[in-house]
């Protein structure tokens, strides 16, 4: 997988659906502000350790929890491999599914954690309640709840993210609430609404505001667990000051910015549901997604995803990624694709996916 990696990088002509990074034009405003940054030299000096405070009011405001603690992070991985060790001792239980962004796991597993892995592929492709209850043990601290979960782009219904809350006070657990493609969802619930003392929110602009590369995340959570967690952050001289005044300026300009991006994301769907339908055995299981990726299933087709991704990033320039990065279980049935991109670029992978499917299954 590294090869791959390293073969993107040294391209100029990579179509990246691979990561769910947001290649769609960036607002001038916050173009200027890593200008101006850069140009003041500001950058010689650590930033403040908590954060600059319009960004920390300015996460707080998109939420709509002014009160919430919160705690500036490099990226929102930052934020969850330090929650992962504060709150996730050796011996302790987490429910998680499978697929997922198994990463917050491997952090969980590092520190002696248990994570249960419940399988939640077809169907509506979320927990099942039932499921989560019957998981639950003396040991068990926290849910974990992607939402919309990366990498099948669902999204949970207000009344079962209720249930899942109210499964956590019955049993004194956090809820982990990432909302990183919160953005993307036309109907989004956060977990605080029905238990803002057991929730604890990671917060990313990577790929909503397309700054993936200045790492800009937060954990958001009430003001004494913040308070507990911060002395065991990784960042406590600061991030990057540069980030920082980006993410400001993307976040002020949210309201000029995110319809268009949301309207493209929408318009790249269907072409790749177009291409997908034209291929046979191939199907997607949630659709429309409610973030900025989706799965193909392609189990059916009698061809790998690893072939899949190979044979377009090889051949093609066009870099996806094959389904074991996101689930053990499952990772043998689906390619996942982010379509956060210009909407050339997505009729390529469309002109060309069809094609290398036929290929692939005629020499297999």
């Amino acid at each position: 997988m590294s090869d791959d990696f390293a073969y993107a990088h040294g391209r100029d002509d990579i179509v990246w659906m691979s990561q769910n990074t947001n290649h769609l034009p960036t607002h001038p405003a916050i173009e200027e502000a890593i200008r101006d940054s850069a140009a003041s030299h500001e950058f010689n000096k650590y930033p403040l350790a908590k954060g600059l405070p319009r960004l920390r009011e300015l996460i707080l405001e998109d939420l709509g929890l002014p009160d919430f603690g919160i705690h500036i992070t490099n990226g929102g991985t930052e934020a969850l491999y330090c929650l992962m060790r504060y709150l996730q001792p050796a011996g302790s239980r987490m429910i998680t599914s499978d697929p997922s962004y198994f990463i917050i796991h491997k952090f969980a597993k590092m520190g002696g954690a248990e994570c249960t892995d419940l399988p939640i592929y077809g169907g509506t492709c979320r927990f099942d309640l039932d499921a989560v209850r019957a998981a639950i043990t003396p040991e068990t601290k926290s849910i974990l709840l992607i939402d919309p979960l990366n990498p099948l782009g669902s999204t949970y219904p207000r009344e079962e993210v209720r249930a899942l809350c109210e499964i956590a006070r019955e049993h004194d657990l956090w809820i982990i609430d990432d909302i990183t493609y919160r953005d993307f969802a036309p109907e989004h619930t956060l977990a605080t609404e029905f238990a803002p003392e057991r929730t604890v929110i990671a917060y990313s602009v990577s790929k909503n505001c397309g700054l993936a590369g200045l790492r800009v995340g937060a954990l958001v959570a009430p003001q004494e667990f913040i308070d507990d967690i911060a002395g065991s952050m990784v960042s406590d001289l600061g991030i990057s000051i540069i980030g920082q005044r980006a993410a400001i300026a993307a976040l002020e300009t949210k309201p000029e910015w995110l319809p268009r991006n949301i309207e493209i994301c929408s318009r790249n769907q269907a072409i790749i549901k177009r291409a997908v339908d034209a291929v046979d055995g191939a199907h997607l299981p949630v659709y429309p997604s409610a973030a900025n990726m989706m799965v193909i299933d392609i189990a059916d087709c009698g061809v790998s995803p690893q072939a899949v991704q190979d044979a377009l990033l090889y051949d093609h320039q066009i870099f996806i990624r094959a389904g074991n990065y996101v689930s053990a279980r499952f990772g043998d049935r689906f390619v996942r694709v982010s379509f956060s991109l210009p909407t050339p670029e997505v009729e390529r992978f469309a002109e060309h996916f069809p094609r290398v499917m036929e290929r692939l299954c005629d020499s297999g």
